[in-house]
């Protein structure tokens, strides 16, 4: 007889994780172009319970649509304007580039990255909106159109696994293959093309779409271990130099003002921006993405003082 297999769900791994955003919801950030019905308020307004306000009836508008009773107690003729719902597929373009396979014994940004992606998946497609996903490689990377039947978040989670990484692909064409009224989340240390990706983020807000950065980053990135070390350029075998003593300080510094530039520039530009730190609970990560207001507004509440912008 031959041996009995057995093939493990790609997702199962995460199990903890989706359990602890089961409910979590969230809303399109500005009103989404008319289309399927869906949990997003939407730019067209039409026959939704969701009443908005009246307008005096026009000779064509939709008789169905006029308030009878306060045409009987007012003899005047209003419509009823309701804002209709409709879907936001989101598309995630997560960074594989070498630098996220740090540190090579845990590969923890990479694993951070697939783990945020997963569980945002899951959020995304409770409300019925599809997902879809992107990892640029120089061996193809991986692509997968937008979904939202039964079993799309399993299907992220196996495209994930299975998604080549390494080499130094850019983000920024990817991204620019999302539709233009997609929401789409950046995944990446921004250690690749983070210009050429600010401008394709830039033209997008400007042009009425929502973007979301994900800023992965290592505990060993921000704190690297004291003593004599040699860093390496992942992407860039013939960039090596010492990190040791001074050394060591003025990396910290300069990687501090970078991280402080590189968020105030997608701010700047009218994008979400989230850091995610390898050793810190996703669950709080995901939260920021998702809700960075309320989340400030709090803490606010709860220290009694102004709070600095969300991470």
């Amino acid at each position: 007889m031959p041996p009995v297999t057995t093939s493990i769900s790609p997702i199962a791994r995460y199990g903890a994780l989706l359990d602890a955003v089961r409910g979590l919801r969230w809303p399109a950030a500005r009103r989404v172009p008319g289309g399927l019905p869906g949990a997003h308020r939407s730019r067209m307004r039409g026959l939704s319970p969701e009443f908005t306000e009246y307008r005096p009836y026009r000779q064509g508008d939709d008789p169905r649509r006029l308030d009878w009773k306060l045409l009987a107690r007012s003899d005047r003729a209003y419509i009823r304007l309701a804002d209709d719902h409709a879907v936001l597929a989101t598309h995630f373009v997560v960074d594989a580039s070498s630098s996220m396979l740090f540190p090579e014994e845990s590969l923890a940004k990479w694993e951070t990255a697939r783990s945020l992606t997963i569980a945002l998946g899951s959020v995304v497609h409770a409300t019925g909106d599809p997902i879809a996903l992107l990892v640029p490689n120089p061996r193809g990377g991986v692509r997968l159109a937008p979904r939202s039947r039964r079993g799309a978040v399993n299907d992220l989670a196996r495209a994930l696994a299975e998604a080549p990484t390494g080499g130094d692909a850019p983000l920024a064409p990817a991204l620019g293959r999302v539709p233009p009224h997609a929401r789409a989340v950046v995944v990446s240390d921004f250690l690749g093309d983070a210009e050429a990706l600010l401008g394709v983020a830039r033209e997008r807000v400007a042009a009425g779409g929502e973007i979301h950065a994900i800023h992965v980053i290592a505990r060993d990135e921000l704190s690297p271990p004291q003593g004599a070390r040699l860093a390496v350029d992942p992407e860039r075998d013939d960039v090596r130099r010492p990190l040791a003593g001074d050394a060591r300080e003025s990396y910290m510094r300069a990687f501090a003002e970078w991280r402080l530039q590189l968020a105030a520039s997608w701010r700047g530009a009218g994008a979400g921006f989230t850091t995610a730190i390898t050793d810190e609970p996703l669950e709080s990560v995901l939260r920021l993405v998702i809700a960075p207001r309320e989340i400030a507004a709090a803490r606010r509440a709860a220290t009694g003082r102004e709070s600095p912008q969300a991470r």
